[in-house]
């Protein structure tokens, strides 16, 4: 079930160049940590499995992203395009962030995304590793918000 007053370019099926351009959007509103505006992305109905938990709709999911960064403080992420085809595209991601005692973390994941016909998200898989770094480990240095265009990459990062 989509939200007809939101489309959201690019739509599928997906090029290259388009699956690219939606994972940085994705990617740029995640890093807002704005849980209402990162939730427009998905449909009404949106089905996410997220580590062990899951969301049923985008409210779901809203509460879900809420309560993610309450919890994973000064939060940088970096998504990378794995493989794409029609509807369906598949990321890679990092992250680091850290929690209330200041123990630093990178997260490593994959993500299986599917789009409906108005380019919202429809069903989100993800697998995620936390992984203890320290603080001097850290590798996402840019101001909190959106990753500068030339800050490098995933696979620039060696990561």
């Amino acid at each position: 079930m989509s939200d007809t007053a939101h489309v959201r370019a690019p739509l599928p099926p997906f090029t290259e160049q388009s699956a690219i351009e939606k994972i940085r959007l994705a990617e740029d509103g995640w890093n807002s940590r704005d849980p209402q505006r990162v939730s427009l992305a998905y449909t009404l109905d949106t089905k996410w499995r997220n580590r062990a938990e899951f969301a049923h709709n985008r409210e779901q999911a809203k509460d879900f992203l809420t309560r993610k960064w309450a919890r994973e403080l000064d939060y940088r992420l970096i998504k990378e395009l794995w493989a794409f085809t029609g509807n369906r595209i598949a990321v890679r991601y990092a992250y680091e962030w850290h929690d209330d005692s200041g123990n630093w973390y990178r997260s490593y994941g994959n993500e299986n995304w599917e789009f409906d016909q108005d380019g919202l998200m429809s069903n989100r898989h993800a697998c995620i590793n936390d992984m203890p770094i320290k603080e001097s480990e850290r590798k996402f240095h840019w101001p909190l918000g959106r990753r500068p265009d030339d800050h490098p990459g995933l696979s620039e990062l060696g990561l």
